[in-house]
């Protein structure tokens, strides 16, 4: 169910708040277009943190991992990134399905290692998007359909309460690969 409740631009603004947070950084230099890698100096371990921090904010559970590590559980190693650790043709076709023109510069046969530079402000946005417009259509907890969301983060029940149960970003991304493998045959 589209989650009519947050806004992109307070995701966004989240979003900032957390990079801020996390890299020491002034909100002022967070672009959409940013770079986590290249623009704002994000290693590994930040992008953790920035993901604990938007979990915490927004009552879901981000991706633990990146597309094409799902695509290699699913669909066999070597088929988003072969042996010499280079991405494959049909692993640029997903992304660029996935992310459309957020990553220009990505391309067949790229180092593995330079994607997460390609990641920006924008692509994130758009990931914590997917989650939150899983919003089941009724309450888990008591089977309401009366969504409300005071404080244009957190939805929760207007029956009993309880904070909307949302499907984890691993899960959503599983789930979007299997639609795309039914409709375009990729691998």
């Amino acid at each position: 169910m589209k989650n009519e409740f947050i806004t992109d631009e307070r995701i966004f603004q989240e979003l900032k708040k957390a990079i801020a947070e996390t890299l020491r950084v002034d909100e002022d230099v967070i672009r959409r277009d940013s770079s986590l890698v290249n623009d704002l100096d994000a290693e590994s371990l930040d992008f953790l943190d920035i993901n604990y921090r938007l979990e915490q904010v927004f009552g879901i559970k981000m991706a633990r991992h990146f597309v094409l590590e799902h695509v290699e559980e699913m669909f066999g190693e070597g088929s988003a990134v072969n042996e010499d650790g280079l991405l494959t043709e049909k692993a640029v076709e997903l992304l660029k399905i996935r992310f459309g023109d957020q990553m220009p510069r990505l391309e067949a046969g790229m180092d593995m290692d330079e994607v997460p530079a390609l990641i920006t402000i924008g692509s994130l946005v758009e990931g914590i998007r997917d989650i939150l417009d899983a919003l089941p259509e009724k309450c888990t907890h008591c089977g309401a359909a009366q969504w409300t969301c005071e404080d244009g983060l957190r939805v929760k029940c207007a029956s009993c309460g309880e904070y909307a149960v949302y499907p984890n970003g691993d899960d959503l991304i599983q789930e979007w690969l299997k639609k795309i493998q039914e409709e375009r045959s990729i691998f």
